[in-house]
């Protein structure tokens, strides 16, 4: 079963449920990957609907974070909620430990020495991580083993 498709499951049951917070983040994550479906012009992978949570998760991550410095934190918390129902769709994001692992195993496999291949790392371990890191997150790791 697709994403997409728990996410109708999910939506029929917040509105049996009545969970007004669940079913209008439902509804937002529903809408962000119909768009992507249309704008690619045809059905989504696995791979593509974890990428449009990630970019879902991203903005609320930031709105939560906007609306606390700004003095807002009802609006704050609303975004984290959402955020959290946005999280329960992608897998579990990977331990530093394994972050480190994964970035000795993609420089062994690129034969890295150097800062100058640090795209082709990146671009590796990204693979090996299978959306489960944060691109900055797993840069940084990156960037202080090649330096």
């Amino acid at each position: 079963m697709s994403i997409a498709e728990r996410i109708q499951q999910d939506i029929k049951r917040a509105m049996k449920e009545r969970d007004r917070a669940r079913l209008g983040a439902l509804r937002m994550i529903n809408a962000a990957l119909e768009n992507a479906r249309i704008e690619a012009g045809k059905p989504l992978s696995e791979e593509e609907e974890m990428a449009v949570l990630r970019r879902q998760l991203k903005q609320r991550e930031e709105s939560a974070r906007a609306f606390r410095e700004g003095g807002r934190p009802e609006r704050a918390e609303a975004e984290e909620a959402e955020a959290e129902v946005v999280r329960g769709y992608l897998p579990e994001p990977l331990s530093g430990e394994e972050m480190d692992r994964l970035v000795e195993q993609a420089i062994r496999e690129t034969g890295a020495t150097g800062m100058k291949d640090m795209g082709a790392v990146m671009g590796r371990a990204m693979q090996l991580a299978g959306g489960r890191a944060e691109g900055r997150e797993l840069a940084a790791r990156v960037r202080r083993r090649l330096q």
